[in-house]
């Protein structure tokens, strides 16, 4: 069968891409790709072991399966985060030009960075997640923003993964505060059920692995209302998957 006018298309536009010079996104100088080797070694090979809780390092920790003295205090209701890297200089103006600055081109380098930390800090006895669901977004944030930052994510990690998502397995019942423009107290208070299960998707939940995919974690308090309605609906193990933990 001789290709079609699009697959012509696309093939040409893949020569040209690699034909082309590429620049890193942070250093800005010409490199294969869009993330040049020594940024990539720099800002994002950190192999310090991190609370499997909260993601935050653990230097003196021999692995990733132990909990910080925090979380060993008030275990979180999921029970794995992993995260590519902290949120600091530059990692967040990567995150605010996703984010804000509607560079969704940034969104396949992040589910990379993503998939190379689950290789280096995902348990090897324990099955990969049935399937990914990205934190939900207001209807009227959705509108003005024009797209859900967690979603862009989840789409190119479905696929180095080999996960399927549910896109609309949770939504938000109320319109919630930002949680970046509260202070850390009120956020607990702010997240209080803010979502609901689609019960289209509830047979997929029951006894399933579901990893909660997200571009930003401060406080954990997004994750962790997620993760407590999700298990009282009978999921059996949560994860969350983040590109940048915000540290202590």
């Amino acid at each position: 069968m001789l290709p079609t006018l699009r697959e012509k298309t696309a093939k040409l536009a893949s020569r040209l891409a690699r034909a082309l010079p590429h620049f890193c996104v942070l250093c800005h100088n010409t490199s294969p790709s869009n993330l040049c080797d020594t940024c990539r070694n720099r800002y994002f090979t950190d192999n310090r072991p991190r609370c499997r809780g909260c993601a935050h390092p653990l230097p003196e920790s021999p692995n990733d399966a132990l909990l910080c003295g925090t979380c060993l205090k008030a275990p979180p209701p999921f029970d794995r985060i992993i995260a590519a890297a902290d949120y600091m200089p530059p990692v967040d103006q990567l995150v605010q030009s996703f984010k804000f600055g509607g560079n969704l081109a940034l969104a396949p380098l992040f589910a990379r960075l993503l998939e190379q930390a689950m290789q280096k800090h995902y348990p090897e006895n324990q099955p990969l997640p049935d399937c990914l669901l990205p934190v939900p977004l207001a209807e009227k944030r959705l509108t003005t923003r024009g797209f859900n930052q967690a979603l862009e994510i989840a789409r190119p990690l479905s696929r180095l993964l080999g996960i399927p998502i549910l896109p609309n397995g949770v939504y938000r019942i109320r319109e919630t505060v930002p949680q970046t423009t509260i202070t850390l107290k009120e956020r607990h208070k702010n997240m209080q059920k803010a979502f609901a299960i689609n019960d289209a998707f509830r047979e997929k939940i029951q006894g399933r692995h579901i990893a909660i995919v997200d571009d930003v974690l401060t406080t954990g308090e997004t994750m962790g209302e997620l993760a407590r309605i999700l298990k009282q609906a009978g999921a059996a193990h949560i994860s969350g998957l983040i590109f940048a933990r915000t540290p202590i």
